[in-house]
């Protein structure tokens, strides 16, 4: 099994500039356009963080900290919703990529929300981040997101609830929250009990990394296109002439994988296991059934935090039953909570991401510490001023 995916801390970007040309002439493809654009004008767009983009009658997000992962934080959220509302009234379709082929968005920026804890501005970038996820799940045009690369926690946020997500064979998917304390938010506990069987469920337990054809298979993605062919098809989407166009516009350049989905194997006895009324069930099943890949399952349950792992158990449970606006309330409800030092969250990102020496000291240490009581102070609810509210 694998490692737990690390997050990273950024210098931040500060400038924002909208009005890059995206439709190309005959024979010239729009990324040599926008290449030879960010060329010219290097230096003003050095610092930029987001490249809110538009055309005539298009909209792109390009996310430019590829130094970074294209790692997002308050202000970067922000742009992009700005840019979002913006270019719904008045465009036909939106497409947010990632600068660089190594990440689309390999998430937030978690070392500085636990080091500055529970202040107005960290729990401003979960309410703003959500409220953007939201927005994106009731996107009244076509939105197009290109995964090429690390897809993860807040960028699986940016992508997920569009309606098309483009897979590449670059594309690295996790939701690795429960091995720093953390659960999978942005919408995690509505997209995951929506995947086949009990596969979201184990990908949210266990942080497992999908990779390239396999997003497509888990049903993460929408189409997959090999990575070679995405200036070409960013170039088609960006001449679109009708909106009405774009299924079949991806259907072309959608590539049936030749493989097939590396979970296959394990797809029944994942459904069988953590097909358990409990976390404790999971793990007892697990160890019951004793093949090589039960017990490096086990391992991994076994290194998280426990209260990570009950808190997630009943999330997705819960939004299995939830609508995404639902399911985001709740989950600001759990992010504020785990803001509090009581929480496992400043462990796990010590730990993990500080001073990386691998053993967190989570507290309670055990699932069988870990209380109803204890479950109940993450999930109940937040003085009214303060709750998630959705225009």
């Amino acid at each position: 099994m694998q490692n737990p995916i690390q997050r990273f801390v950024y210098t931040f970007g500060q400038h924002t500039y909208s009005h890059l040309p995206l439709l190309c002439g005959a024979g010239v493809k729009a990324t040599d356009i926008t290449t030879k654009f960010l060329m010219a004008n290097s230096t003003r767009l050095s610092s930029s963080s987001v490249l809110a983009t538009e055309s005539s009658n298009k909209g792109m997000i390009i996310i430019n900290r590829p130094k970074a992962l294209n790692a997002i934080n308050l202000e970067m959220v922000r742009k992009i919703y700005k840019h979002l509302k913006k270019c719904e009234k008045s465009k036909s379709l939106m497409i947010i990529k990632g600068t660089g082929d190594k990440a689309f968005c390999a998430g937030g920026d978690v070392r500085a929300l636990v080091e500055a804890g529970p202040t107005d501005e960290s729990k401003s970038f979960f309410r703003e981040e959500y409220t953007t996820n939201a927005l994106i799940g009731n996107y009244k045009i076509p939105y197009i997101a290109i995964i090429d690369g690390i897809t993860m926690g807040g960028g699986v946020g940016l992508s997920v609830h569009g309606k098309y997500r483009v897979a590449t064979d670059r594309t690295l998917f996790a939701m690795p929250e429960t091995a720093i304390g953390l659960f999978p938010d942005v919408g995690g506990s509505y997209f995951l009990p929506r995947l086949q069987g009990k596969l979201g469920l184990y990908l949210g337990l266990t942080g497992y990394r999908l990779r390239g054809a396999d997003v497509f298979h888990a049903g993460i993605a929408t189409h997959y296109c090999e990575s070679s062919k995405i200036p070409d098809l960013e170039t088609a989407l960006l001449n679109c002439p009708d909106a009405d166009d774009i299924p079949d516009l991806l259907q072309k350049f959608h590539t049936q994988p030749d493989k097939p989905f590396v979970l296959q194997p394990v797809l029944e006895q994942i459904n069988k296991n953590f097909g358990a009324s409990s976390v404790e069930g999971i793990l007892e099943n697990l160890h019951n059934d004793g093949s090589d890949w039960a017990k490096k399952t086990l391992e991994v349950l076994c290194k998280v935090s426990p209260t990570s792992l009950k808190v997630t158990y009943r999330q997705l449970e819960l939004g299995s039953q939830l609508s995404l606006a639902q399911c985001l309330i709740m989950e600001y409800r759990l992010a504020v909570r785990h803001l509090e030092p009581k929480a496992d969250f400043k462990e796990g990102v010590r730990a993990l991401l500080i001073d990386k020496d691998q053993s967190p000291k989570w507290k309670p240490a055990t699932l069988a510490e870990v209380t109803e009581e204890h479950l109940q102070w993450f999930f109940s609810k937040l003085p009214e001023t303060e709750e998630l509210k959705f225009d």
